[in-house]
């Protein structure tokens, strides 16, 4: 038998190469990145907003490190009628207008979070939210629909106001306000907006 390949065979071989490729390359360019903590390029600042506007005393912080992550961490307390720590992002200046749903990478402690997104500019504007359970100690990728985006107002939610529009986000987020008290950690590996996934 021999191992010499024919014209016909490399001809074969060269055109699934040649579609493994196109498909791989289009793969890469369908979701819309937004933030990429594992790229090395600086970060536009993130805004810390805790339960101290209302009078409580839980504390947050979030950094971008050198190790390819981004790490909102803290401590949650339930003093005062407090209760929930966050973050928000800089402007988001992508269209997102074709896009159904953020894809998020991180790496939690087993608690639940939420993600958040804003569509106005004013610091009073509704808040969609949804939210997901991490895994202690894993990296997951956590696909979070459009759709599922529920909207919110200091916490009670609102049935007046239309669902979330892909085409006007302002801003993107994390939360955490599981009426529990203690220490939270969630690194983030990168944020994306992803089309509709194909069947």
């Amino acid at each position: 038998m021999t191992s010499i390949l024919t014209n016909f065979e490399r001809l074969i071989i060269a055109l699934a190469l040649t579609s493994l490729a196109i498909t791989m390359k289009a793969d890469t360019t369908t979701n819309q990145t937004l933030f990429d903590f594992q790229a090395a390029t600086n970060s536009p600042a993130w805004e810390v907003v805790n339960d101290d506007v209302m009078g409580g005393v839980s504390t947050s912080q979030f950094q971008v490190l050198t190790n390819g992550c981004a790490v909102f961490s803290g401590t949650v307390r339930l003093e005062n009628n407090g209760g929930f720590a966050s973050v928000r992002s800089a402007p988001v200046r992508e269209n997102l207008a074709d896009l159904t749903a953020f894809v998020l990478r991180v790496r939690g402690d087993g608690r639940r979070y939420k993600f958040s997104v804003r569509t106005g500019a004013g610091f009073d504007t509704p808040l969609y939210q949804c939210s997901f359970t991490t895994k202690q100690g894993e990296w997951e990728e956590h696909r979070l629909a459009f759709s599922d985006f529920v909207p919110t107002f200091r916490g009670r939610v609102l049935t007046d106001v239309p669902p979330l529009n892909p085409a006007k986000v302002n801003s993107v987020g994390f939360l955490i306000a599981d009426k529990q008290a203690g220490p939270f950690r969630l690194e983030i590996g990168w944020i994306k907006a992803s089309p509709p996934i194909k069947p």
